[in-house]
């Protein structure tokens, strides 16, 4: 395992990842890691049923990781209304959601950088996440979200023992909310702290492996600040760099017609914007959105957008085949009219547990 530093992308500035940073100390600006070396077939601990099975490539020290299992989820070859797909099942994380592959890296990094408390924003899923990390490793953390975030997500960032700090606004409220009180407390944006992609991107890594270490066509997947879109951009770069694949698939970032805003990055169409039922992905201000653009379009691939009813009723579809989901995953089979390409893996990132509401409300019965 090669050692990352911090970096600023603007200034070229770099610090030792041996403390913990969420923001650049020269400007205060967003940080990255130093480019990490890549991952060959024969570096993977085989006999390691989760994502650490590449730890050769996850620059932290793994014999102090902070892990509930998580990874190498299933890749399930499916039928679906005439075209053969690949669904990606990372909603059955440990605590439903693809945001366990990002936050076990981070909060190993943090753990072994000797934090002991931390402030951390999110519209559910994460806050989530890090609350069951963070109880897991030692650390205390304080959760804001949204007050309109599902129930479900809050009672299972309670449940973890995480003070919870329900905010009045929408999802950018609450970040400003929680840059307000970072001062006194480390900020462990997952949005912010570069080691949160370092987890993400072993996603490419798991797809190459899954496919019989080759990499897809395209992968679409939802996108608000972009994680999984980030972290399979880097993760595949990493594997054509190490020379195990020639081309990169195709990145396809799905959101919400009704808070699209990397769809105006991506080719400066705005689109009348309102609240979604796919919370997931509801970020006014994304702040890495022009490193997504760069992502998608360096790929070749595409921002298609869907609307309300085509969420639900992707959704809605989707638990009459068995799988349960919640909204922000189903955006990518309500894209699929908008992405007719062969070789297709599609990223279900979180448990229909986590919208019991949302389903209740379809089904005409009490949530």
């Amino acid at each position: 395992m090669a050692a990352a530093s911090y970096i600023n992308p603007r200034s070229g500035a770099n610090w030792p990842a041996d403390r913990a940073l969420w923001r650049a100390p020269d400007d205060g600006g967003l940080l990255g890691l130093t480019p990490g070396r890549g991952l060959t077939r024969d570096e993977i601990e085989r006999s390691e049923p989760s994502l650490w099975r590449y730890s050769a490539a996850i620059r932290v020290e793994s014999a102090r990781r902070v892990s509930l299992g998580e990874g190498f989820t299933p890749l399930v070859e499916t039928e679906w209304e005439g075209r053969r797909l690949l669904f990606k099942c990372e909603h059955l994380m440990p605590t439903g959601s693809f945001k366990d592959r990002g936050t076990t890296v981070m909060m190993s990094h943090l753990k072994q950088a000797g934090v002991e408390a931390l402030l951390e924003d999110s519209s559910g899923n994460a806050g989530a996440s890090i609350a069951a990390y963070a109880t897991a490793a030692g650390i205390r953390a304080r959760i804001m979200v949204p007050e309109s975030a599902p129930a479900a997500k809050r009672v299972q960032i309670a449940a973890a023992g995480a003070e919870l700090q329900e905010v009045a606004g929408d999802r950018d409220a609450v970040e400003q909310a929680a840059l307000a009180a970072a001062e006194g407390s480390f900020y462990a944006s997952h949005n912010r702290q570069p080691f949160f992609l370092e987890g993400t991107k072993t996603l490419a890594f798991e797809l190459w492996e899954q496919l019989g270490f080759r990499a897809p066509a395209a992968v679409a997947a939802p996108c608000g600040n972009g994680a999984n879109i980030l972290g399979l951009h880097l993760g595949f770069r990493e594997l054509q760099e190490a020379g195990e694949i020639e081309a990169l698939p195709r990145l396809h970032a799905v959101q919400a017609a009704n808070n699209s805003p990397i769809r105006t990055l991506f080719d400066g169409r705005t689109l009348p914007q309102g609240p979604t039922v796919a919370d997931g992905i509801a970020t006014a201000q994304p702040i890495r959105g022009q490193m997504v653009v760069d992502a998608v379009r360096a790929t070749g691939g595409s921002v298609p957008v869907v609307g309300e009813e085509a969420i639900l009723g992707a959704m809605r579809r989707l638990a009459r085949s068995g799988w349960f989901l919640e909204p922000t995953s189903a955006v990518v089979v309500a894209a699929l009219p908008q992405i007719p390409e062969e070789d297709l893996v599609l990223v279900l990132t979180g448990s229909g547990l986590k919208a019991l509401g949302v389903h209740a409300g379809l089904l005409g019965v009490a949530g």
